[in-house]
């Protein structure tokens, strides 16, 4: 038996048609997008925002809209809700594989130290000031970032490979633990002693991530690194399906379990790294949306990428949007919405499962 017919077999909740449901989100997806269009300290009708990107694909001619509506829905708004509905994806998606490759329902894309180490990154540049030629303040702080995100996967990687090449679920996860403890005390360290004004709230506000500075050279950059991954990861779906039943079962599948583990974990882990980089860190969609999209279609990896997908941006479009606009003239960070939000979902889900 294969692994798709094991899985689609086992026993879930009961669930609707994964097309119904796919198409269901992504109508819900779309009408997300257009209201973080439109709505926002400047009204902008949806009329105009559909004509402004008619106009800008070359679809209508002759639209009537303003110049000032043209550049708050292309220039600002646009890039913005893109880079959020990738970041959004990206998460949920490398959420359902670490789930899948611990068989640990808690695990998120933080779950190897990425965050932690990115954060690390981000406030060499912005306590210490830490800078490199030809690099402004944004750029810097994106490479750092990176740069510390990638610096803490080999050390968990490290800390957790086995003599004989592979990486125990249980050995990976108190490594990420490990470093993530590390790379925290370093940051409050660094805090604390830096005598730069108001570090500690610069470095929560990163902390927390933030759609406001994407523009459309980074929303270009998170749309294809993670539709990049997403495509690959739905190649490797049976063999994520077989890892839900343990190393051993993947094994007898015919599965390479060491390798595939290997690539896996290093392609969700350069995904998170380059979208923690980019926007900060957002907790909660990787660790909520894998476990509302097997409710509502099942455990097949087929169906579950996609769907977690989906849902994961919907959340993170629908959050930038409320952080934007809760509080009049200020605006929240991401990560403080997303908690609010997600931890009564987790709350209740894990009330239904009892």
């Amino acid at each position: 038996m294969t692994a798709e017919a094991v899985v689609a077999d086992a026993p879930a909740l009961r669930r609707v048609g994964a097309p119904t449901f796919l198409g269901v989100a992504l109508v819900a997806l779309v009408a997300t997008m257009l209201t973080a269009l439109a709505v926002g300290a400047i009204h902008v009708p949806l009329g105009d925002v559909i004509a402004v990107i008619g106009r800008r694909l070359g679809l209508i001619e002759g639209s009537q809209v303003s110049l000032r509506d043209d550049q708050i829905v292309w220039q600002l708004r646009l890039p913005r809700v893109l880079g959020a509905a990738a970041t959004g994806a990206g998460l949920a998606m490398s959420g359902v594989v670490l789930q899948s490759l611990t068989r640990n329902a808690l695990a998120d894309p933080y779950l190897l130290g990425v965050s932690s180490g990115a954060t690390v990154g981000a406030v060499l540049v912005i306590v210490l000031g830490f800078a490199v030629a030809g690099l402004g303040g944004t750029a810097m702080l994106t490479v750092a970032a990176f740069a510390g995100a990638i610096a803490a996967l080999l050390a968990v990687l490290a800390l957790a490979t086995d003599p004989t090449g592979g990486l125990p679920p249980a050995r990976t996860i108190l490594a990420g633990v490990a470093v993530a403890q590390v790379c925290a005390a370093f940051t409050a360290f660094v805090v604390i002693v830096s005598d730069q004004p108001n570090a500690a709230h610069r470095v929560l506000a990163w902390t927390l991530g933030s759609f406001g500075g994407v523009r459309w050279s980074t929303a270009v950059f998170l749309v294809i690194v993670t539709t990049v991954v997403a495509v690959a990861l739905m190649f490797m779906a049976s063999d994520l399906d077989a890892f839900a039943f343990g190393e051993h079962a993947a094994d007898s599948l015919g599965v390479n379990v060491v390798l595939v583990r290997w690539i896996l974990l290093i392609l969700t882990s350069l995904l998170v790294a380059a979208l923690v980089a980019n926007v900060g860190a957002i907790g909660f969609i990787g660790l909520v949306v894998p476990h509302i999209a097997r409710l509502a279609i099942g455990p097949l990896h087929l169906r579950l990428l996609p769907a977690t997908a989906v849902i994961g941006a919907i959340l993170a479009v629908g959050a930038d949007l409320i952080a934007r606009t809760i509080v009049e003239g200020t605006e929240v960070p991401v990560g403080a919405v997303t908690a609010l939000v997600g931890a009564p979902v987790f709350a209740i889900l894990l009330r239904r499962q009892r």
